[in-house]
């Protein structure tokens, strides 16, 4: 008996077809990521500075603002978080495929000095939360010209 058979998704004739449409799967009995355990590991988060504040923009597509929380801790950290929840499933349904992504999120950002953490803005339009912190005057330091003796 040979092994390509078998091999190739356990056929039950002997004769092996390499025309066949039953096609070997070699993930086939790989363990999957629960729907539990799948996460928005790929929210995407986009930081920019500009003159006047330091800007946040993440892609969370679905969502809406009460699903998602934005909070600034006292050592200047941005944390963005929330929640998407599996979609429920009806005895009747068969699902073809299941590729969006459910489960919790967070993102963690360390904030510079020269932000004004009492004056943080969010918004959410369109799937794509914003988040504005205003940037504060940095102090220039005072420079003191000192007279060189001798």
């Amino acid at each position: 008996m040979s092994l390509i058979p078998s091999f190739f998704g356990n056929r039950r004739g002997n004769n092996f077809d390499p025309f066949s449409v039953d096609v070997w799967d070699p993930f086939k009995n790989f363990p999957s990521l629960s729907q539990e355990n799948s996460a928005f590991v790929s929210t995407r988060v986009d930081w920019k500075e500009t003159p006047e504040a330091h800007v946040f923009k993440a892609d969370l597509p679905g969502l809406k603002k009460e699903e998602v929380k934005v909070e600034i801790e006292d050592d200047r950290v941005l944390q963005i978080s929330g929640e998407r929840n599996v979609e429920k499933e009806e005895k009747n349904d068969t699902w073809h495929r299941v590729e969006r992504s459910s489960g919790k999120f967070s993102r963690r950002f360390r904030l510079p000095e020269n932000v004004k953490m009492d004056q943080v803005k969010a918004s959410m339009e369109n799937g794509v939360l914003t988040v504005t912190i205003p940037k504060a005057e940095l102090k220039k330091p005072d420079i003191k010209t000192i007279q060189i003796s001798g």
